[in-house]
Parts: structure tokens; sequence; C-alpha cells
């Protein structure tokens, strides 16, 4: 049983194996519920005097909610709920939304999966409004630099993984759930969201990143070697997506980028920029090698172009008129 089981009472527990078992969700989704839902029945508990005024929020036990209090919950509660997190946790709207996704994902199950509850009170919750940006993302003269900033005893691994990151857009879960089957001669097997699989071709750059670190992998002597992942540690153990962020943000300390909002999220923002801007991929290609759902989550990157723009703007018919060169009044 998974970590993040702990303290979680009977009637959520079931939920979470049902979105790990049949939906396939991710260690990492899942827990996610569990937080959300936890901080949930925190926030009743606390609300309805069902625990000593005294014990501060996160070390409020919920243990012993049972059906009869899930069932009790009003589309009321839950507003008030979302309230609370605004202001005394500062939740951004993004964050709502995730906790009225958990909520939603729950009675859900509750009503129509496990026929426990007869009413869905977040049925008809409406999601706070996001505000609309555009991914942050390096320049090309910025990837060269964080790519030129790689050394050390395990280059060839960094070196490898940021090439992945820049030249396939894939995620931080997708890099470090890569395993040497999945790596073939002209494509590498990416499993992305639901455990969903895509092909994403192979450039002369990883191609070649990837020869270079199966040379040093395979010199290397590892105490408990892993066979199957592709990405190491020191020890041989598969590399966490933890340790990735650290190696990576290193390097982007050391390519002087620091301080800018790069992140190895952002990379995946960068790789699909690029693809965009300078190979003239169009947005259903990009859809595909980013593993979305929606074509509407692509075409954000359709506004990143500014060269494009200003192309388009050069391509008027009237872009060269000039009235005091037509002789007006």
């Amino acid at each position: 049983m998974a970590e993040y089981y702990f303290g979680c009472p009977e009637i959520i527990k079931e939920f979470l194996l049902y979105m790990e078992t049949i939906r396939n969700l991710s260690p990492r989704t899942i827990e996610g519920y569990w937080v959300d839902l936890r901080t949930f029945f925190r926030y009743i508990k606390q609300k309805r005097k069902l625990v000593d005024k005294d014990i501060p929020f996160e070390e409020i036990s919920v243990e012993d909610i049972d059906l009869s209090l899930v069932g009790s919950i009003s589309t009321m509660d839950i507003y008030e709920y979302l309230h609370f997190v605004m202001k005394d946790r500062e939740n951004s709207a993004s964050t709502r939304s995730r906790k009225i996704s958990a909520l939603r994902s729950y009675y859900k199950y509750l009503t129509l999966k496990a026929h426990k509850l007869d009413n869905d009170p977040a049925k008809d919750l409406e999601v706070p409004a996001l505000k609309k940006t555009l991914p942050k993302y390096l320049s090309l003269e910025q990837s060269i630099a964080l790519l030129n900033s790689v050394n050390g005893d395990f280059k060839d691994r960094d070196y490898c993984m940021l090439v992945l990151l820049l030249n396939c857009g894939m995620r931080l879960s997708e890099l470090v759930g890569i395993d040497i089957s999945d790596i073939h001669e002209e494509t590498i097997t990416i499993t992305g969201k639901g455990n969903k699989e895509r092909q994403v071709y192979l450039n002369k750059a990883c191609k070649k990143a990837i020869a270079r670190y199966f040379h040093a992998r395979n010199a290397r002597t590892y105490k408990n070697k892993d066979r199957n992942a592709l990405f190491l540690s020191r020890t041989g153990s598969r590399l966490t997506p933890r340790r990735v962020e650290q190696i990576i943000n290193s390097y982007i300390d050391k390519a002087g980028l620091s301080g800018l909002g790069f992140t190895v999220h952002k990379l995946r923002h960068t790789a699909a920029t690029l693809m965009y801007r300078y190979g003239n991929v169009d947005v259903l290609a990009l859809k595909e090698i980013l593993g979305h759902a929606h074509t509407t989550t692509t075409e954000i990157y359709t506004h990143l172009d500014d060269g494009r723009l200003r192309d388009a703007a050069d391509s008027s018919p009237l872009a060269d008129y000039d009235v005091s060169a037509g002789g007006g009044d």
C-alpha cells in the first residue's frame, strides 16, 4: 500500500484504489486527490466543530470520516470551502479548480460508480475563471547556453536528458519513466498521462546524445543497477523526478539563467515553441508530439511566434500604402 494512503479513511481509500486500478491514474495524481480531499474534510470537521478548536488545521485527522458525513455535504459547503482556501490559504484560481476537480471526481464515483449516494453536491460546481497566460520558454540562444553548461561525472546522462526535454517536449514524469526498451532506432515510446503511449521521432541530436549516454552507462559500474530504467542515479536506481529537477536547476544556474522563472516544465514549453517557430510544425502535429488530448491546449503555442505575426501584418496589401505618396488632398 502506497505511503499516501496513511491516515486515509476507507470511504476515500476505495475511491483512490478505483482511480489507481481502474482509471489507471499515476501515483502522483492519486496522491494529489488524497491531499485535496483530506484538506476539504479537515475544513468540514473544523467548521462543524467536530474537533477541538486548539488542534492545528494540518493535524486534524480524517480517519473517522464515514459515509454519513460524506453524504451530508451540500453544494454550499463546497462553495464556503472554496472561499476559505482562497482567503485563508491564498489558493490561486488554478489551485481551486484542481480542488473542484477532486471533489467532482470523488462524488461522481460515489453516486454513479459505487452507488453509495443519490445526491452529488459537486455536480453543478462552477470552475473559477482562469487567467490565460502565455507559457514561459527559453529562447534558442538560451537553450544552447543551457546545453553548453553541462559538465561533471554524469555529463553524458545529464546532457541526454536535456536534449530529450528540449527536442521531444516530454513531461518530467515521462522522462524519468523511460525504459531502455522504449528506445527504438528512429523513435521513442513515451508513456504520458493516463498511461497513454505515443511515438515521437528522434532527431540527430537525440540519437547522438542517447548513443553517447549508452556508452557511458555501460562503462560505469553500479551497485544495484536497474536494468529497465534509462536514466540511472549514482547508485544505479531509476532517477526520481525530484532529483532530475535538482540536476536541471543546477544547469540553469550555471548557464546564467537563474531568477528568470525557468523550470524543468518550461523546457517542454521551449521544445514546443522552437518546433513551431523554426520547424513550421502545424498544430495537429505538435498536439501529437506533446501528447495533448485537445488542440485547444496546443494552440497556445501559436500565439508565441512574433515573427509569424509580423509576417502576417507585412503581407497585407495595404502594408506599403502611403497616403502622402498617393496624391491625397
